[in-house]
């Protein structure tokens, strides 16, 4: 039987995923607490992983460790960029990730890790500095099911970020570093530690609000996490054939 780990930093952002799977919760999971179920022909585990980096890769290791997953998805939440085509309620699928804080500060502006030569991961070949790839066809095939469904959904590459945007202006900050779709606080750490471990990774968000100056009586977080495990629910009742799962 394949496996399947779903990963999410918050309840909230899981909830309508552990009540459409009827999964019940795994005893010993220590601090990180994990659900099981069986959908699809797959074992499906639900973890939250508590909000930011740390949290996410530290989450994501023991889950790769403890359970060697087939697949890993990341989801939740989101901020959209203008000119992303995406609207709060819409749903990002993640083509790349990037760790878009981490690099120089310089007399001259910011840069990324490449400036200094030191990479995050070095390995069977790979150097990889601020972008961390994920598996396109897992990618493709989940922006053709959401497309099939009726979700509205668009695929690029994702920003991941210590700092939330709360302005227009450091929203144009980030995309004149790299180009964008969507913002996050967990996505590239989840996507580093899978492919430091070669498990495929998909990444999709539901958009709750624009990156613009803050106003939240334009954000709508419940429509933007219920809209994306929707999604999730049927993507993971054809489980067994998704691609990459053995």
């Amino acid at each position: 039987m394949s496996r399947i780990i779903v990963t999410a930093s918050t309840r909230m952002e899981l909830s309508e995923l552990l009540i459409a799977t009827s999964a019940a919760a795994l005893p010993g999971g220590g601090l990180l607490p994990v659900h099981r179920a069986e959908k699809g022909g797959a074992e499906l585990l639900f973890a939250q992983t508590g909000i930011g980096k740390v949290n996410a890769a530290a989450a994501a290791t023991l889950l790769c460790e403890r359970y060697a997953p087939d697949l890993i998805i990341n989801t939740g939440c989101g901020g959209a960029f203008a000119g992303s085509g995406l609207a709060v309620g819409d749903l990002a699928v993640a083509d790349s990730e990037c760790l878009a804080d981490e690099g120089v500060q310089t007399p001259s502006g910011w840069r990324g890790l490449d400036l200094i030569g030191l990479p995050v991961y070095e390995g069977r070949g790979e150097r990889l500095f601020n972008r961390i790839p994920l598996d396109q066809e897992v990618a493709c095939r989940a922006l053709d099911r959401a497309a099939a469904g009726g979700f509205k959904a668009v695929m690029g590459p994702f920003l991941t970020v210590s700092t939330c945007s709360g302005t227009a202006r450091r929203g144009e900050e980030l995309l004149r570093r790299f180009p964008g779709v969507c913002e996050n606080m967990e996505g590239a750490a989840v996507a580093q530690v899978a492919f430091m471990y070669g498990v495929p990774c998909l990444e999709v968000r539901g958009i709750s609000n624009m990156v613009e100056d803050r106003d939240l009586s334009r954000w709508d977080l419940k429509r933007a996490v219920g809209e994306v495990q929707r999604f999730l629910a049927v993507y993971l009742e054809q489980a067994a054939v998704l691609p990459g799962i053995h």
